[in-house]
């Protein structure tokens, strides 16, 4: 640290690149691009602190500065979208959970590509379109998709079943089935093309392929009849001309507070598309414009089809775009301009998109407090029917999860405010208990979670305002001493304990003998219901995990040839127990250091 208590600046270069703000713990709180990364670290740390409201809370939280020098700035522009996606810092405009945004994938990598939906993680060999704002947006438009073009609908990169038998899609006129050969390969290319074509927002020019298709080819009429008004369908539904023939995407923002609203209006051929809205954390209050800007490499850093025009309403200079244009125009293989329309339709339309974003912004906030009113509805109700001290607005629910005793595990799962909250989940290996024995599993584990509270533990230091056990009055009885345990002695604050029974939907109550009866249809039951669930979902993955890793290492422990040396180059070449125990006999022997013959003789052992 600097004598004036800020983060040391001296090391810093004056070349262009990314500089990483770093707190007290070590936490990624901001990021940003710079062509002389020293003096744009210097606007942090004047009097004026570069003009936005919270840079003064960011000064003080700073406590270590890194920098990643880069050839340039376009190369700067491209990794601070990457360390904001990969880090999501705080004071960084970025989505909310972005994760959850479905995308549509076309698996051009595969030889036989596939269409389908998806919201993982993004294959570089592939095309994805989107981000979709629902899943029913995406379903609905692969629906539309496959019933104009005949892609093939199996899983994996080859296609195809094992019987060799096509599939029922095939018969229903929705596959071409390259599985048997009964479309080539350059036909099949072609309705891959045209998919894409139709996800690029050309559609007009599939609908004229087809209308001369139709006068030309009578006995497929009735067939492209239906395709060509599938095709009108959804160019009509989406499109609304403007003057210009150009093709272009607007980016339109508004900010307010710690939250902003980014809507993408895509327009090609003179006609608007499609409309997509994105809700982001504005935690440092950065202004609409530059928000906008910010967001461009994160839309198109999934493989979004880049147009020949960027609209942003940003107040930056020319030379200060030309990271952007440089970046898009490699993706896109074409020059790419990013600008600032004046007037005109383009000026137009991305004034209408910064009015929907402002409607999308406010439209949120009128959801975020009317659910807010109905969660702490729904908290006071319960807190009331369960003759809790407070309101329940941290849940901890605990559940156990074995087979026949074997590879005993537990989860702690945490609502807060009626949402899960998934960074505070924790995972639990049953240590003392023998065999299938879930009361005294349970009992072990609430021991170590509260044993952890009075500790001071960090993973654990926030008090629960409930602890709900996935369970019965066995569960309970079993739980209760252990409070009474550990109050000899431990300074434990007062944390409610009940128990929720599956059969009957009863909640259990120490020292009371009758269960409570929560009505039936009640969002308060509702609620147990889901923290109960997700308590048993997240218990039987790990679980699973825990298992599979076990008859993994017993597998291997069996194999021949295989030592703890081959044991752990196996393990560390396939990285999941599953991946290792479906492995094809082409895949074990690309293993590095394991002989042909042992990956055969090991596979031969798994598959026999």
């Amino acid at each position: 640290m600097s004598q004036n208590g800020y983060p040391d600046r001296s090391h810093l270069p004056t070349s262009p690149g990314v500089y990483i703000f770093k707190d007290a713990k070590d936490g990624v709180i901001y990021v940003g691009k710079a062509k002389n990364i020293r003096a744009r670290v210097a606007n942090y740390f004047t009097k004026s602190g570069d003009g936005r409201p919270k840079i003064a809370e960011l000064r003080e939280r700073v406590r270590r500065i890194d920098f990643i020098v880069t050839k340039s700035e376009t190369e700067a522009l491209v990794l601070e979208s990457n360390l904001i996606k990969r880090h999501r810092p705080r004071f960084n405009a970025s989505l909310r959970d972005d994760k959850s945004y479905p995308y549509i994938v076309v698996t051009t990598g595969d030889e036989y590509p596939r269409v389908y939906a998806t919201r993982g993680s993004h294959d570089p060999r592939h095309r994805y379109f989107g981000p979709f704002p629902s899943s029913g947006s995406v379903h609905s438009t692969i629906d539309v998709l496959n019933k104009t073009f005949r892609f093939r609908k199996c899983r994996g990169p080859e296609p195809g079943r094992r019987s060799g038998v096509p599939c029922l899609n095939y018969h229903i006129g929705r596959s071409a089935a390259p599985c048997i050969g009964a479309i080539s390969k350059e036909d099949y290319d072609q309705i891959i093309a045209d998919v894409i074509a139709f996800l690029e927002g050309r559609v007009d020019h599939l609908i004229r392929e087809r209308e001369a298709a139709r006068e030309m080819d009578f006995e497929r009429a009735a067939k492209l009849r239906d395709e060509l008004s599938a095709l009108t369908h959804v160019r009509d539904r989406q499109q609304a001309t403007i003057a210009t023939e150009d093709s272009f995407d607007a980016f339109g923002a508004h900010a307010e507070g710690e939250s902003a609203c980014v809507q993408v209006f895509a327009v090609r051929e003179g006609q608007i598309v499609n409309r997509d809205s994105f809700l982001l954390d504005n935690y440092g209050e950065a202004p609409a414009g530059a928000v906008a800007l910010q967001f461009v490499p994160q839309y198109y850093g999934f493989g979004n089809a880049v147009p020949r025009e960027v609209l942003v309403d940003a107040e930056e200079s020319e030379e200060a775009l030309v990271p952007h244009e440089a970046h898009l125009s490699e993706l896109r293989g074409t020059r790419v301009e990013v600008h600032r329309p004046q007037r005109g339709d383009k000026r137009r339309v991305l004034e209408m998109a910064e009015k929907n974003a402002r409607m999308g912004l406010e439209h949120e906030k009128l959801i975020e407090e009317s659910q807010r009113n109905r969660v702490a509805s729904t908290l006071d109700a319960l807190r009331e029917e369960l003759a809790l001290p407070r309101l329940p607005v941290r849940i901890e629910c605990y559940d156990i999860s074995n087979t026949m005793g074997t590879n005993s595990v537990a989860s702690m799962v945490v609502y807060e405010g009626g949402r899960p909250a998934k960074d505070q989940y924790r995972r639990f290996k049953i240590r003392t208990v023998e065999g299938a024995d879930d009361f005294a599993s349970m009992a072990e584990v609430i021991r170590r979670r509260l044993q952890r509270l009075a500790e001071g533990d960090e993973k654990f230091a926030q008090v629960p305002d409930l602890i709900l056990l996935d369970g019965g009055k066995g569960q309970l009885s079993a739980v209760a001493p252990v409070f009474g345990e550990l109050g000899v002695g431990m300074d434990l604050p007062d944390v409610p304990l009940r128990s929720l029974a599956k059969r009957d939907e009863e909640v259990y109550e120490p020292g009371r003998p009758e269960p409570v009866i929560l009505r039936r249809e009640s969002p308060e039951l509702y609620l147990l219901q889901r923290v109960r669930d997700e308590a048993h979902r997240f218990a039987n993955t790990y679980h699973r995990k825990v298992r599979g890793q076990a008859m993994t290492a017993s597998v291997l422990d069996e194999l021949p040839g295989v030592g703890p040396t081959r044991k752990k180059k196996i393990l560390e070449h396939f990285g999941t127990p599953e991946a290792f125990l479906e492995a094809s006999l082409e895949e074990l022997e690309a293993v590095p250091g394991l002989p042909g013959r042992v990956a055969r003789e090991v596979h031969a052992r798994l598959h026999r």
